[in-house]
């Protein structure tokens, strides 16, 4: 794992051992970040379900002003400190050790960008997308990635789909407010 683009490029990641984290495919992060290059620079950024945070890391890189990563995993949290050591961002990055449902329901900041990358399995993305409505900007984006066979509403809170990609057995979908696709 390793940053594409922007001042930190070319900087190796850790990643957690084990099945517990599924990073993101380079191939799908170039997808997902092309789609958004217009659209990173100066904003503020949450990595929700974080794991190793380099989703998160990645908009840093290419000039988002901030980013906060919520994880509920220790190992998770140790991880993205590391490589927010390892990237430089340690000022612009802030760490959260909490389930998704806690810190939406106490954060009081708003973002303009949303990564949600939950556990296949979990069945999250959906409540985690609804979740996260009351912390966007007026001019959000959430991005989603998840398996094809999860089938996301159409709509949700004045957010629609903007744009779906897929990428083998992975799906990236973009939400933006008022958007339809």
């Amino acid at each position: 794992m390793r940053i594409i683009t922007g001042s930190a490029k070319g900087k190796r990641l850790v990643a957690p051992e084990g099945r517990d984290v599924r990073p993101t495919p380079e191939r799908v992060k170039e997808g997902l970040f092309s789609a958004l290059q217009f659209d990173i620079e100066g904003r503020r950024v949450l990595d929700l379900f974080a794991g190793s945070g380099q989703l998160g890391l990645e908009a840093l890189s290419r000039g988002a002003e901030s980013c906060t990563f919520v994880d509920a995993s220790d190992v998770s949290v140790k991880i993205v400190q590391k490589n927010l050591k390892i990237t430089g961002f340690e000022s612009r990055g802030h760490v959260i050790r909490s389930d998704y449902a806690a810190f939406a329901a106490s954060s009081r900041d708003t973002f303009d960008i949303v990564f949600l990358d939950p556990p296949y399995a979990a069945g999250l993305l959906m409540p985690a997308l609804k979740a996260v409505l009351p912390l966007m900007s007026d001019y959000g984006t959430i991005v989603c990635e998840h398996p094809p066979e999860i089938k996301p509403e159409q709509t949700v809170g004045g957010f629609s789909i903007s744009r779906s990609y897929r990428y083998g057995k992975v799906l990236i979908t973009v939400y933006r407010k008022g958007e339809v696709l």
